[in-house]
């Protein structure tokens, strides 16, 4: 599960935040396989979808991570669920989306493959009031 600003996130759904309120981001991931899975890494990638096939991924000026954009994971334990916190706070007005990817540092082990089916999730930055 992806929840941005305490919203369960899908691809259906748009998330609405304010420009310089940090918007926590939280990750759930549940292991239903029989085997501890990990080490590995989970990075989120921020970007502009521009309708036409183009993604914009230079946001450096757009969004910042409040702490790092990258969770590094030991393991999760079969049956369990792991959760990782972050934040995102985002400098300008705009549609932006949220990447989700794993980077597995041991070849030998694969991790859960309902977890490279996370949505990309939509946040919709607002100007403050």
């Amino acid at each position: 599960d992806i929840l941005v600003d305490g919203k369960l996130c899908d691809c259906d759904i748009v998330v609405n935040c304010k420009v310089g309120d940090p918007i926590p981001l939280e990750v759930k991931l549940t292991n239903w396989s029989k085997h501890s899975v990990g080490p590995f890494a989970l990075t989120v990638t921020p970007y502009q979808d521009y309708q036409n096939g183009v993604h914009n991924y230079e946001l450096q000026d757009a969004i910042t991570f409040v702490g790092s954009n990258t969770f590094y994971i030991d393991s999760v334990k079969p049956t369990k669920d792991s959760v990782y916190f972050g934040a995102l706070l985002f400098l300008y007005t705009g549609d932006f989306y949220l990447n989700i990817k794993f980077h597995e540092d041991n070849c030998s082990r694969e991790l859960p493959s309902s977890w490279f089916c996370l949505p990309s999730v939509h946040v919709r930055a607002l100007e403050s009031v």
